[in-house]
């Protein structure tokens, strides 16, 4: 069963508190490094439920600041889903990849353990969580879960952590048989298009993530709906919330283990600085409200992972 220990590694959060209180983090001084040797171009994955050209443009000065800092050409590699960055993760394709924590479990059960967590996402208040929920058209008249009995639901990805393993850990535990309980379950294809499936009646309701924090009306202060409140995709009024997660451990930057120490440590010092010394920049690429970004290691996400384990043997006596 999930706790909410389980989910936020809650224990594990107590040694990286203490980083909200120190003096602000400074920018590293711009220059070639001697890893450029070992790490001639930085190459990054881009997830996120959006259309590749959003996502290229909105991450153009994020890249821009990263080639100057370090000297190095970064290139940018949108990935149509998780699968594809956990692939790229095994072939060696890229550097590094913002990924949520059920793609990194994957991609870290995957590789035997080949790749890191660096830093999660801090929100508004400093924490370092968020929230899955359960949306459904406004007009549905649909007001909670049990109501969508007989009814449609679309995950987000199978590789998502908000849009799959949780919401379908969390409503087992809750003793909702998913095979019987929905009318069909089926994947959107992703975050955004899971809800504009929702909008369009072809699901009676989806599942995405949200900060948990701000306004509802304005889609909180991160996460998907409020990418899509921004876009002009979506008015927070055509939508209803009949379900919320309990807190989710944010996703983490991750990176090969196998690329220099040094390299990393400068990566993690670049992040860390980011939101206070480039606020526009860090604003572009988190798409909302936070605090910058907190380092994280492994031992937060062995949950996750040991959830993905779980599912992949129900998979497995299914089959």
């Amino acid at each position: 069963m999930i706790t909410r220990r389980l989910l936020t590694a809650g224990a594990a959060l107590a040694p990286f508190a203490a980083l909200a209180q120190g003096a602000a983090p400074t920018m590293p001084a711009p220059g070639r490094r001697a890893w450029a040797q070992q790490v001639p171009q930085i190459r990054i994955g881009l997830l996120g439920g959006e259309n590749e050209s959003d996502r290229l443009g909105r991450f153009d000065a994020y890249r821009q600041l990263l080639e100057t800092t370090f000297g190095v050409p970064v290139r940018l590699f949108p990935a149509a889903d998780y699968a594809g960055v956990m692939q790229a993760f095994g072939a060696r394709q890229i550097e590094g990849a913002a990924m949520g924590a059920s793609a990194y479990a994957g991609a870290w059960l995957d590789t035997n353990g080949g790749v890191e967590p660096l830093w999660v996402a801090r929100e508004s208040d400093g924490s370092i969580s968020y929230v899955a929920v359960m949306v459904v058209r406004a007009d549905s008249g649909i007001t909670s879960l049990e109501q969508m009995r007989g009814k449609s639901l679309a995950w987000a990805d199978a590789n998502s952590t908000s849009g799959y393993l949780v919401p379908r850990s969390e409503l087992r535990s809750g003793g909702l048989d998913i095979n019987t309980f929905f009318s069909r379950t089926g994947f959107g294809g992703g975050h955004e298009q899971a809800v504009v499936a929702v909008l369009q009646r072809q699901y009676d309701a989806a599942v995405t993530w949200a900060s948990g924090q701000g306004e509802v009306s304005e889609g909180f202060t991160r996460g998907n709906l409020r990418a899509m409140v921004q876009k002009g995709m979506l008015n927070m009024r055509d939508l209803r919330i009949i379900w919320t997660s309990r807190p989710i451990l944010n996703g983490p930057f991750t990176v090969r283990r196998d690329l220099p120490q040094a390299f990393k440590d400068d990566l993690l010092a670049f992040h860390v600085a980011l939101a206070a010394a480039h606020p526009q920049v860090y604003a572009q690429i988190e798409r909302g409200g936070g605090q910058g970004y907190a380092p994280v290691n492994h031992a937060m996400f062995e949950p996750i992972v040991q959830l993905r384990r779980e599912e992949a043997a129900e998979r497995r006596r299914r089959s």
